[in-house]
């Protein structure tokens, strides 16, 4: 048996190489090169994230005949997201993940999609992401030796911390919380009185397990799958930015590549996409149940959010000016032409 699985994989090997070859036109087979190429995130290999970039390792294998191969770093092993921005655009990393809000330190766009209480729901995050105005941000991102491949799902962000629930804005008054290092967060949570602490996915756990900080947000299934549920007591389901994670690759790479291997790494990347939204929609909705178990998981009434929203005005005013008048208007002009047509 030891010896006929190595045979049996060989021989699948082979097969698909054949497939490929009998699908494509006359010497594209040939513009396939091998390629070991690496794709590394903060996030663990079974969360959502982890399962998308999996299904895209796999989708280019089997779409280049098993030339091209993709392999996985997750939990921040090569780095943090910045470490992993940096080597993208350097040409030292073919592929990571990151939140849209890491991304503003090089295009002040993307801070659009971390305005607070944007979007009522992940759909309309798609719609955009995928849309005209989400098209056009990916692409500029070629000016910063970055490709744009798609905007994957990390879900709403939410509020735990190991002092109170959040009821009312008047409960996040001095709580020391940690966000993503990029200016449109600390704003956002100085404004609602919290005191805001910058620091690195990896970094949380053990603050949080130290008391160095009350409390983080995130969405339900990363709190779920880093277990933060040991260290925090309450969950508040806040829902007050949603995060998108767009998929990188380094141009250099790109550059590199032939038309056919480029269309293996688009379609590889779209397929990954729709796979990741739903395992990502299905997780967040067992991980409140999970959490449920070892947490006080609470939910805002509509005139707490309400009252939120209109707290958060000053700074979505102040990052309207950030990012441009004219992005804002088309992102809510797109927005209202959704919700007419629902």
């Amino acid at each position: 048996m030891k010896q006929i699985m190595p045979l049996r994989r060989a021989m699948l090997g082979i097969l698909a190489a054949v497939s490929l070859v009998a699908i494509m036109a006359p010497g594209q087979a040939q513009d396939i090169k091998e390629r070991q190429l690496r794709f590394a995130f903060s996030l663990a290999k079974d969360h959502p994230l982890g399962i998308g970039a999996q299904r895209f390792a796999d989708a280019v294998a089997s779409k280049s005949g098993n030339r091209i191969k993709v392999k996985l770093f997750p939990g921040a092993v090569l780095g943090g997201d910045p470490q992993n921005l940096s080597a993208i655009r350097g040409g030292t990393l073919d592929f990571t993940s990151m939140a849209t809000g890491l991304l503003a330190g090089i295009d002040k766009q993307f801070m659009v999609f971390d305005f607070p209480f944007l979007f009522n729901n992940a759909q309309e995050a798609y719609a955009l992401s995928d849309g005209t105005v989400g098209t056009k941000m990916l692409n500029d991102l070629a000016q910063h030796n970055i490709i744009g491949l798609g905007i994957w799902d990390l879900g709403f962000r939410n509020m735990t911390n190991s002092k109170r629930p959040i009821v009312r804005a008047e409960d996040l008054q001095g709580l020391k919380i940690r966000v993503i290092a990029a200016p449109i967060y600390l704003d956002l949570f100085k404004t609602l009185g919290a005191n805001p602490l910058p620091m690195t996915f990896g970094e949380v756990y053990g603050a949080l397990e130290s008391r160095a900080i009350d409390g983080q947000d995130n969405p339900v299934s990363v709190i779920e799958n880093a277990r933060f549920a040991e260290v925090q007591k309450y969950l508040s389901l806040t829902k007050h930015v949603y995060t998108g994670m767009p998929f990188l690759m380094s141009k250099k790479t790109w550059d590199s590549m032939s038309d056919t291997e480029r269309r293996i790494i688009r379609e590889a990347a779209d397929e990954a996409k729709q796979e990741q939204r739903k395992v990502n929609a299905a997780k967040e909705s067992e991980a409140i149940d999970l959490l449920r178990k070892s947490m006080q998981v609470n939910e805002l009434s509509q005139p707490e959010v309400a009252r939120l929203r209109e707290t958060v005005k000053p700074v979505v005013q102040t990052y309207t000016r950030e990012v441009g008048s004219r992005l804002v208007e088309q992102v809510n002009d797109e927005l209202s032409r959704l919700r007419a047509n629902k």
